[in-house]
């Protein structure tokens, strides 16, 4: 996207440069990685990375609106309601596609937004990787509001650790080693102490929770969600003295709650250039556009892309039974924008905020990139391509 800095790293790339990052990826966390890590990052000139930022703060105007809590009730499933839900969430993860306008401009346009934490110590690692191993130039940066690797690491220990000792909080998960993303629990155990914890694993004594660590059991005071109920529906004989829906004396970082309430439940609520008409199935009444080819259907609660149907008839929505747990949206155009060797390559921006207890609004703290050329774009759907997968993002100044 940004031209000379494209130029540049192509200039500079070898496949030796990006097998030797592999490797010390490998090196740092054995078999932890379980997705493919495109070759490049991507390169944000300063007008793109305008419009990303002025999208990204107008949803943030909508969900600190007095009124938001109220109109996200429903989102919440009542039988997977978590108490002690706190004021607002404590991550957001906006995503992206890049498309161009009918001038040819770079437009961000909104694929989906979640109020729940994305691979936050991983995007950090690995952008230093590439600064590492190939030619960024220093007026390009991957992080906002800190001024090093430092101190982006200190603002994630704010907000996941707070003021207890790192050895009662714990990262939670279903099974952590199974999960695709386990790299990012492995980084953020080294990097802020933070241990990953079974859900099986969790001992409920009254209202506290505890985990055996090294023979000892040990209290649970904070817990940085990463569990969300989608999976719980996968291990329907799931054994575990703890219920999710129990009422414990824990903090939440990442209220399960705010999964429900910032997610493509939210999206019918945004208007703006950077946000393609999307309604709840339910308000079309059964009188559905005429042009379903241009519409793509999402059911509400799923995650990673699980359920969304690329190519829909009116036949097949009416039939569904519960149309106010669907939307219809809009496809864009992924523009291929992304210099590789051999051709274009779609690109898909995931901006990163994260939302201390005491502050008014969120802050964005860094994003990835995912680069496809399949018709989708998440990683899992792009394996057997190169240049293509999960990456880092760097702006210019």
């Amino acid at each position: 996207m940004h031209k000379a800095a494209r130029e540049a790293f192509n200039e500079a790339f070898s496949d030796e440069i990006y097998q030797n990052m592999q490797a010390d990826i490998e090196r740092d966390f054995p078999h932890e990685l379980d997705f493919r890590v495109a070759e490049s990052p991507v390169f944000i000139p300063v007008a793109l990375k305008k419009k990303l930022i002025e999208a990204c703060e107008s949803f943030v105007d909508v969900i600190v609106a007095e009124d938001f809590k109220a109109k996200t009730e429903r989102a919440i499933p009542q039988d997977q309601r978590v108490p002690n839900e706190n004021e607002h969430t404590s991550f957001l993860a906006i995503d992206f596609a890049i498309c161009r306008d009918e001038e040819g401009t770079l437009l961000p346009q909104l694929i989906e937004l979640q109020g729940f934490p994305s691979i936050m110590a991983y995007q950090g690692y690995l952008s230093e990787l590439f600064k590492f191993h190939f030619p960024i130039p220093e007026s390009f940066t991957y992080s906002f509001g800190v001024n090093s690797y430092e101190e982006y690491i200190e603002d994630l220990r704010k907000l996941i650790v707070g003021e207890e000792d790192p050895e009662n909080v714990i990262l939670l998960e279903i099974y952590p080693e199974q999960q695709k993303t386990r790299v990012d629990f492995a980084v953020t155990e080294r990097m802020l102490g933070v241990r990953a914890v079974g859900y099986t694993e969790l001992i409920k004594e009254g209202r506290k929770l505890f985990y055996e660590k090294d023979g000892r059991k040990i209290q649970v005071k904070r817990i940085y969600n990463r569990l969300i109920f989608d999976d719980l529906k996968n291990f329907p004989d799931l054994k575990s003295q703890y219920i999710f829906t129990d009422d414990v004396d824990v903090t939440w970082v990442g209220h399960p709650n705010w999964f429900f309430r910032i997610s493509k439940f939210t999206l019918p609520l945004l208007h703006s250039p950077y946000v393609p008409e999307t309604n709840y199935l339910d308000k079309y009444q059964g009188e559905f556009p005429s042009d379903l080819e241009n519409y793509v259907l999402k059911p509400l609660f799923s995650f990673a892309g699980t359920g969304v149907q690329l190519h829909v008839a009116s036949e097949d929505l009416a039939k569904i039974p519960d149309p106010e747990n669907y939307i219809l949206q809009r496809k864009v155009k992924y523009e291929p924008v992304v210099q590789a060797p051999d051709a274009l390559i779609k690109c898909e921006i995931r901006m990163l905020y994260i939302w201390p207890d005491d502050s008014p609004r969120p802050r964005l703290l860094t994003s990835l990139s995912r680069l496809s050329r399949g018709e989708m774009v998440g990683v899992r759907f792009n394996k057997d391509f190169t240049w293509v997968g999960g990456s880092a993002c760097f702006y210019e100044n």
